[in-house]
């Protein structure tokens, strides 16, 4: 029979590990020269940090943590993915001094 209830839980996991060793992976991939090797990169990244982060806050044993890492290892491309090109850049936000706001969004107090 199938658990689905650990299979669930792996999934919640997952996604949570996938936000972390994505922006690892973001700040660390300046490390390589070319992008020939960084989807291995990730993946090791992934399995890596899956099976510490498992073993470290959950009961869940080796076998399943190596799962859980698999699963974020394509969750994290997926987010990336989505999330390409849709952020702005810290070097973006912090040399931009305007704030623009629409006249929509003023909120309008009454005076007394």
């Amino acid at each position: 029979m199938l658990k689905l209830e650990l299979l669930q839980q792996m999934l919640v996991i997952a996604m949570a590990l996938s936000t972390i060793t994505c922006a690892f992976v973001q700040k660390t991939k300046k490390c390589f020269k070319t992008s020939k090797h960084l989807c291995k990169y990730s993946f090791v990244v992934n399995i890596a940090i899956g099976v510490i982060f498992c073993i470290t806050f959950t009961t869940i044993e080796f076998p399943e943590s190596l799962w859980i890492g698999l699963f974020s290892f394509l969750g994290a491309d997926t987010i990336y993915k989505s999330l390409e090109g849709k952020l702005a850049s810290y070097k973006d936000i912090a040399t931009n001094e305007l704030i623009y706001v629409n006249k929509d969004n003023l909120i309008k107090t009454e005076e007394k």
